[in-house]
């Protein structure tokens, strides 16, 4: 029979003949057949399997061979036997090589045909040594994936024992060696189809014995650790990633960082070939893997590995976008390693050019898909150009290609920020080791205290947190510039974008400290702030006169550094009548103007004077030596002459004119006082034509209602001590005023009212007075309540070119500061005046603790308000006047401060409130301001900043002046931008350095740990580092060596 099937299938006869007769020999199978007969047959049908020229021969011997072992299956088995198999597999058939696939095709087959018979026992124990054998001679894909094929369907033959975790490590190094060097479509199609195979039975040989898993890894990382120059591992490695238990993430990455046996270099090659595999097709989690393997590199600080490799990589994983199968894995990674980048923008810089190309790329193809991809894509250069905003000529492509799509808020930016940074990410090993911290979870920087000097650092951050002021100061061009504003300029610079936790201000010190100041000693952290300012302006007075006389010699600043103020602070600050180019950038900021009104009370002639202030300093008022309400005889206080006397109209002409007495000793603060003054500025005061005598039964009411401090006292606001700085005062005794008409010393009544307000006011209070009976200096403890709103009554008027102008950096009154002035109210013959009303919102706290000027700590609290926050409509100019406005001043007859406060009070829990204490910056509330002095009587408010609201004047932070302000700020100079990057990559190198130091520690001593605890009531501030709570360590994990 055989000798008839060769010689058919070789005939010439007709195809559809030839398959007849196969039909007749296969049907015949079933006969009987002696042994020397089957032999014969099984040795044709062989030869046609492997060496058939043609499919038919080959299609013929299958079906044949089938058909006879199924029938004659004791010959078969008799014949497929291990020496058989065994001489295929090392010698290959004839001439077919043993490597060939129709080898391992042709004993898959066989294999199945004697499943049922005791000999395939023998034939399983050969394969399981043979196929460690053939994967250690690294077969090519397409044989590896028959014998995956093999190995699927007779899982017997699959090494056992130690035997697996060979085979294991043996395959993992074959997928290594991988290669398709075709371009074309099925080819490729192919090898991928091949990958998978292989990388199924791997999977399929962990899932029945996990031991392998582990030795597999292993020689995963191995391989694409290798340092060879000569070899580089296939991509198709990426194919294993899917089928690792994600739940394995956590330990393998943390052994991997923390193994002292992998080399940087090592790990360098092993991260970059990670993120090659993102170019693997249809393979999934490479990007969950990559990004924990980057995470776990900052968690140890690793950063010089992280930076390398970002660099290195970046634009293949941006080119990774184009490819729909591995396009959100890619854009996965491009975010982490782009938002976790945030030392320098060098990283962000290397695929700008090509977001453009991108982003009109998909917005044509209109698909939806396409489109959320843009929405994620927007989101990450919003981010990363909010993060550098110094590259408008950069950036203005991206924003005008991405301006259809949503923009982040400003908040989650910095969350994203600030949850991305490479300093963030937690060490659980390192959990019980101080370790150097990056930004803390506010995202902004702290200021080392450099040995008493927090009056500077809780001053500089107030400053800092006035937003229109610091975009003034870094829109400064100051290149070449050695002034103190360049000193603060690049101060600014580095608390909005040094990855440190905090700034050592060494260099800014040293230049702004006054002479007077002794190094290393508290100072006064208000009289810091007034030398600071007027230093700040009259260097830029003297750099302007310097510039306008020498313009073609050069300055130490460019000329038109220090003019820019004007152009680009114009939309700060306009007041009325006031040319703004004129104006340096601290008086556009602090500066307003208090006008002096002082007339003589014997010969009744004024003298008025207009000065410039940039804060105000507000004295508290005079403790009343009376019961909580009792009725005061103006007769028994001293008496004077009748032509001392004052009085003022009040404007409702059906109120009875009040006379008070002008000798008055103390001004009594009370509450009936501040109920219609607080809400109201003082009238202007004209000394009175005639005179009158308070008869005896006039009397002074003095209450104490209102808010009571816990002492049964009432707690007073700024509001009342600004009215009370402004109310009138008679000059008389020690005070008395020169009046030189009169050519003598006269009493006087001086008043005082301000005709410009500034951009941002600045109020201190002074809780520091001179005891001259004990001769030392003692700070008044007593509460006072912030409001979130203050309204400034400011009196403009339209010119006072007359008056003698001089700048001041303070008002600074001996009678205010020393002397608790003798406050007088106005009588009644005042002319009807409604003065503006300017809103101001709390900004900044300065906050002493202590009980001296001379020792205690100063802290602050401060929050962002811009120049867009909600502004209000003030009241009309109104005919009718008390002490307090008529209600129809107000806006439906409700204070204007009542209407803003309640809707401050309503959105305060979304506004961020940050407490800065040197070093330490955390969140609070306006509700720990309000009670810091409750909470612990030593702190108390101490120097306020307010920033007024108005539509017109504030700058906008969506359209700026010039340039792309992408995050409100303005782009920085080259020169700052590349000292940031400098000296975040020595942060880095600092961080690395620390934790490599601590890893070698760790190794060779245990964690020791406070025994009970730590201290929530470690005073801030001073704490010393804190860990985490137990547990964690070396000890406690099982450690995976790689």
């Amino acid at each position: 029979m055989d000798k008839i099937l060769e010689g058919l299938v070789s005939s010439s006869h007709p195809l559809p003949l030839k398959r007849m007769i196969v039909r007749k020999v296969v049907e015949s199978a079933e006969h009987w057949l002696d042994e020397a007969q089957c032999e014969a047959m099984f040795d044709l049908t062989t030869r046609l399997i492997l060496e058939g020229p043609d499919p038919f021969q080959r299609q013929v011997g299958h079906q044949v061979l089938e058909a006879y072992a199924r029938y004659h299956r004791p010959e078969f088995e008799s014949f497929f036997n291990k020496t058989f198999v065994l001489g295929l597999l090392q010698q290959g058939y004839h001439s077919l090589d043993r490597k060939d696939v129709a080898i391992l095709d042709y004993i898959h087959n066989g294999l199945k045909l004697i499943m049922s018979c005791p000999s395939v026992l023998d034939l399983f124990s050969l394969l399981q040594v043979e196929v460690l054998r053939m994967v250690c001679e690294r077969p090519e894909p397409q044989l590896c994936a028959r014998l995956s094929d093999l190995l699927t369907d007779f899982v017997q033959c699959v090494p056992k024992g130690k035997l697996s975790i060979t085979f294991c490590q043996q395959l993992v190094r074959t997928i290594g060696h991988f290669q398709c060097v075709s371009t074309q479509e099925k080819e490729l199609r192919e090898y991928v189809s091949q990958v998978t195979k292989v990388s199924n039975l791997l999977q399929n040989i962990w899932k029945a014995e996990p031991s392998t898993l582990l030795p597999s890894l292993q020689e995963v990382f191995a391989s694409i650790s290798s340092t060879d120059a000569s070899f580089e591992p296939s991509v198709a490695l990426a194919s294993l990633v899917q089928h690792i238990p994600l739940q394995m993430i956590t330990v393998l990455i943390r052994s991997l960082t923390a193994d002292p046996n992998v080399k940087d270099a090592s790990m360098t090659h092993a991260l970059c070939r990670m993120i090659d595999w993102l170019s693997w097709p249809l393979a999934q989690h490479v990007d969950t893997w990559v990004i924990a393997l980057l995470k776990g590199l900052a968690a140890v600080q690793k950063f010089t590995i992280l930076i390398d490799v970002t660099l290195l990589k970046i634009e293949l994983v941006f080119n990774r976008l184009w490819f729909p199968l591995v396009r959100p894995g890619a854009l996965a990674v491009l975010s982490h390693m782009l938002l976790s980048f945030q030392h320098s923008p060098e990283a962000f810089h290397l695929i700008v050019p090509h977001v453009v190309n991108l982003v009109h790329s998909f917005k044509s193809d209109g698909l939806p898909s396409s489109t959320a991809f843009l929405v994620q894509v927007t989101e990450l250069v919003h981010c990363m150009m909010y993060h550098y905003s110094g590259f408008p000529d950069l950036y203005e492509p991206i924003l005008e290609a991405v301006k259809d799509f949503p923009k982040p808020s400003e908040e989650k930016i910095k969350l994203i920020l600030n949850q991305s940074a490479w300093t963030s990410q937690s060490n659980a090993l390192a959990s019980c080791l101080s370790r150097l911290s990056g930004k803390s979870e506010t995202g902004k920087t702290g200021l080392i205290n450099l040995g008493n000097t927090c009056y500077m650092n809780s001053v500089l951050q107030a400053l800092f947190m006035a937003t229109d002021f610091r975009r003034q100061v870094l829109s400064l061009n100051l290149n070449g510039c050695n002034s103190l504003m360049k000193k603060l300029q690049h101060l600014f610079a580095f608390l909005a974008h040094t990855q440190r936790e905090a700034y050592a201000p060494r260099i800014f010190f040293e230049a702004s400290r006054p002479p007077w100041f002794t190094p290393r000693s508290q100072q006064d952290c208000s009289e810091y702030l007034r030398f600071l300012l007027d230093r700040l302006h009259e260097e830029e007075k003297i750099l302007r006169v310097q510039s306008s006389h020498e313009p073609a010699e050069g300055l130490d600043c460019a000329d038109t550094s220090l003019q820019e103020v004007a152009s680009k602070a114009a939309a700060v600050t306009k007041s009325p009548g006031t040319s703004d180019s004129e104006k340096t950038l601290i008086e556009k900021m602090f500066g307003g103007k208090l006008r002096t009104h002082i007339c003589c009370l014997n010969c009744r002639s004024t003298s008025q004077k207009v000065e410039a202030f940039t804060d105000l300093s507000l004295a508290f008022c005079p403790t009343p030596s009376v019961e909580d309400l009792s009725f005061q005889d103006p007769a028994s206080l001293p008496s004077v002459q009748d032509d001392s006397l004052m009085q003022t109209s009040v404007a409702d002409p059906e109120e009875e004119p009040v006379v008070y007495n002008p000798a008055t000793a103390a001004f009594v603060c009370d509450s009936i006082v501040n109920q219609r003054m607080l809400a109201s500025p003082p009238v202007e005061f004209h000394c009175a034509e005639s005179t009158s005598v308070p008869s005896e039964s006039a009397k002074i009411l003095v209450s104490k209602d209102g808010p009571q401090n816990p002492g049964g006292e009432a707690t007073p606001s700024v509001t009342d001590l600004l009215n009370y700085f402004l109310a009138p005062e008679i000059l008389t005794g020690d005070n008395q005023y020169y009046c030189e008409n009169c050519a003598s010393l006269q009493n006087a009544e001086k008043t005082m009212q301000i005709t410009e307000e500034p951009e941002y006011l600045i109020l201190t209070l002074l809780r520091f007075s001179y005891d001259q009976k004990y001769h030392v200096r003692r700070k008044i403890l007593d509460n006072v309540s912030l409001p979130l709103v203050l309204e400034l009554p400011v009196k403009r008027t339209a010119s006072f070119s007359s008056l003698s102008e001089s700048w001041s950096v303070d008002v600074d009154f001996t009678d205010i500061n020393e002397n608790l002035a003798k406050k007088l109210k106005p009588s009644a013959t005042e002319e009807a005046f409604c003065p503006t009303l300017v809103p101001y919102l709390l900004s900044s706290v300065v906050v002493h603790s202590g009980v001296s000027s001379e020792s205690g700590h100063y802290y602050s609290y401060a929050r962002n308000i811009t120049g867009t926050e909600s502004s209000y409509q003030m009241c009309p100019q109104s005919g009718r006047l008390a002490l307090a406005p008529s209600q129809s001043c107000l806006l439906g007859g409700e204070s204007p401060s009542a209407v803003i406060e309640q809707d401050l009070e309503n959105k305060e829990m979304s506004q961020e409130w940050f407490l800065f204490n040197d070093s330490r910056v955390t969140f609070t509330s306006f509700q720990s301001v309000q009670k810091i002095t409750s909470r612990f009587p030593k702190d108390t408010a101490y120097v306020l900043l307010y920033k007024r609201q108005s539509s017109a004047n504030g700058l906008r932070s969506d359209s700026p002046a010039s340039g792309v302000w992408v995050n409100g700020d303005p782009p920085l100079q080259k020169e700052l931008m590349d000292a940031i990057t400098k000296d975040n990559k020595l942060y880095l190198q600092e961080q690395e350095l620390n934790a490599r130091a601590r890893a070698l520690q760790a190794a060779s001593a245990s964690c020791s740990f406070r025994p009970n605890g730590f201290d929530d009531n470690d005073p801030p501030g001073s704490c010393g580092p804190t860990g985490g709570g137990g547990g964690g360590g070396f000890n406690t994990v099982g450690r995976l060596v790689f």
